[in-house]
């Protein structure tokens, strides 16, 4: 699977799929607690299973006040 990062600086990564996004997160050494992920303008929850062949995008989850 694909993981396109843009934290801010885009980088993109190849990773094993078939499993949790919080496992492929982890993996990627990204903490899952400060990211948002979408598949297909979708958004994703950390227990989402990705799939071989799929493309995820993660971006940094900002709020302000």
């Amino acid at each position: 699977m694909r993981l396109i990062l843009r934290l801010p600086e885009r980088k993109e990564l190849e990773l094993s799929g078939g499993r949790p996004l919080r496992a492929i997160l982890e993996e990627a050494g990204v903490n899952p607690e400060t990211v948002v992920a979408i598949r297909n303008e979708e958004l994703l929850t950390l227990e989402d299973w990705v799939g071989e062949g799929e493309t995820v995008e993660v971006l940094s989850a900002i709020s302000g006040g």
